[in-house]
């Protein structure tokens, strides 16, 4: 197995999953094993911005409402909406009931069905509401969970990038970085982002280092059930349903946040 130079592969994370302006110098298979092995750093610094700006709405004046707003809309912006697109053909795709091969052209048509249209709808309403509830609460409860939400999403791109897992189509992004990441290394990955999310809970309090440890764990779950139904529905990943995954692991740490006693 060949070395991966590590700016080589978070030039391929940050170039292939935000808006930031870093080249991608390197477009191959061990490029792509770095890049999605490194995926959470980049949720890690799009979770940063997001409970940056949610905290800056707050310190000006705005109330959890909007401050939950803005920091829903970090992530959004800077993965150009794909995530949520991909969402939204995935559950067209899936919502269809037709067999791997038209399923997988209506996830390629550019308009959005009515399973896309109502996934959008209430998982973008849950995400508000959550972040609010948690704004509302504690000015830390909410800057975490949108941190921690964000690494969640990005995590489930690196088990989703495993090995044994096969992509659904021969060409896209889905099959650039179909089966780069070993397991040992994504299990290596969930541990310290697990340990590194109970430190973020800490900070707010003993219960909510065990919640968001939880919360991340189950989300991981929550995802991979998705993944094998995916994988068995279409063959394989595609892109969209990378950018699906991302989604439900970022909104259901955000539902699991606002869970139990505060």
């Amino acid at each position: 197995m060949s070395k991966i130079p590590p700016l080589d592969g978070l030039r391929f994370a940050f170039g292939t999953l935000t808006v930031l302006p870093v080249r991608v110098t390197r477009w191959d298979r061990t490029a792509a094993r770095g890049g999605m092995t490194s995926a959470p750093l980049v949720g890690l610094v799009v979770g940063a911005v997001a409970a940056g700006l949610g905290l800056l709405l707050l310190f000006l004046g705005a109330g959890p409402l909007t401050a939950a707003v803005g920091s829903a809309a970090v992530p959004a912006v800077l993965t150009r909406g794909l995530h949520l697109d991909g969402l939204a053909d995935t559950a067209d795709g899936l919502g269809s009931g037709r067999p791997a091969e038209d399923a997988l052209r209506i996830m390629k048509q550019s308009d959005i069905g009515p399973f896309g249209v109502l996934t959008l709808v209430f998982v973008l309403l849950a995400q508000v509401a959550t972040l609010a509830q948690l704004y509302d609460d504690s000015w830390t409860r909410g800057a975490i969970a949108a941190l921690v939400s964000a690494v969640a999403a990005r995590l489930a791109l690196t088990l989703a990038a495993r090995k044994g897992v096969p992509p659904a189509r021969p060409e896209g992004l889905g099959a650039a970085v179909a089966g780069v990441v070993p397991l040992p290394g994504a299990l290596a990955v969930t541990a310290a982002c697990v340990l590194a999310s109970a430190a973020l809970g800490a900070l707010s309090s003993p219960s909510d280092a065990l919640r968001t440890a939880a919360a991340l764990l189950l989300a991981t779950a929550t995802t991979e059930l998705l993944l094998r139904h995916c994988t068995r529905r279409f063959g394989g990943i595609t892109g969209d349903v990378f950018g699906a995954l991302a989604e439900t692991a970022a909104t259901t740490v955000l539902v699991l946040s606002v869970l139990g006693p505060s």
